[in-house]
């Protein structure tokens, strides 16, 4: 079922920068977190968090979730950091879907509803969460197991 939400260019942008990290790039620029949300007919941009942004953070798998709203619904796009047993680091993008069970009904339907014009953009997108609540994947190993096999570690935390 579509929305009619449109999904807004400066979404598409970010999405094309976050998925084409280049070598030569200033890696505090880096894109790690961005939030989501549907504003007036279009999913939008509400918040950007940048590798400078979290350089102050001790764990930004926990700054990942301290976005989640226990009232609102959101989309977000996480570049996670891991390692594995079998390779050393890996960085790959996890989409989620975060529709609280306390959140308004008409909210849940229209995040749901509109995931499919967002999901369009995000061709290459390698994992796809959706979260109603912080017992589906809000610890590191519930996470880990979700995202890849023999997870290790977690943006540098021991799973």
């Amino acid at each position: 079922m579509a929305s009619g939400v449109q999904v807004d260019d400066q979404v598409k942008d970010i999405i094309s920068d976050m998925k084409v990290v280049k070598s030569d790039a200033d890696a505090n620029e880096r894109i790690r977190i961005v939030v989501l949300e549907i504003k007036e007919g279009f999913i939008k941009v509400e918040n950007v968090f940048r590798e400078k942004d979290l350089s102050g953070e001790n764990d930004i798998f926990r700054f990942f979730l301290n976005q989640l709203d226990k009232d609102k619904c959101r989309y977000l796009l996480y570049d996670c950091h891991f390692e594995t047993k079998e390779s050393s680091r890996k960085e790959e993008l996890v989409f989620v879907m975060w529709a609280p069970e306390t959140a308004p009904i008409k909210s849940k339907m229209q995040y749901a509803s509109s995931k499919d014009s967002l999901k369009k953009v995000l061709t290459g997108i390698k994992h796809e969460l959706q979260m109603n609540d912080l017992s589906d994947y809000g610890t590191r190993d519930q996470f880990a197991a979700k995202i890849s096999k023999n997870v290790i570690k977690v943006e540098g935390h021991d799973v």
